[in-house]
């Protein structure tokens, strides 16, 4: 269930980071950040791009509420709603990479498959 780990934030914190990441991901593809964290994107990234899939207005209206940029929802609708639309989830890969340097949290690559 997304939304369940904390990350060490309050919510307010934790939201924002997490709809900036997920924005991120959507504008570029992939994101590098550690494992606990592309596991909460993932898990609201294939979430918006199952909303996605069938474009109505109350689905854009949820995109548009927590997506941060108008033109990464807009590809959403657009672009990558439609790319997968044969497909019934599974949207995104982890690939574990190696530690950080600084404090040997494990790092992993979250990409759009």
């Amino acid at each position: 269930m997304p939304g369940t780990r904390k990350l060490g934030r309050p919510t307010a914190s934790r939201m924002a980071m997490l709809r900036a990441m997920v924005t991120f991901l959507l504008e570029n593809g992939r994101i590098e950040t550690t494992v606990t964290r592309a596991k909460e994107v993932r898990s609201l990234t294939e979430k918006f791009i199952t909303v996605a899939k069938e474009p109505t207005l109350a689905n854009k209206r949820l995109v548009y509420a927590f997506v941060t940029k108008e033109g990464v929802s807009k590809k959403l609708f657009d672009e990558i709603a439609p790319k997968y639309a044969e497909r019934n989830g599974g949207y995104t890969r982890i690939i574990r990479t190696s530690a950080r340097r600084g404090d040997a949290a494990e790092m992993a690559i979250l990409e759009l498959i």
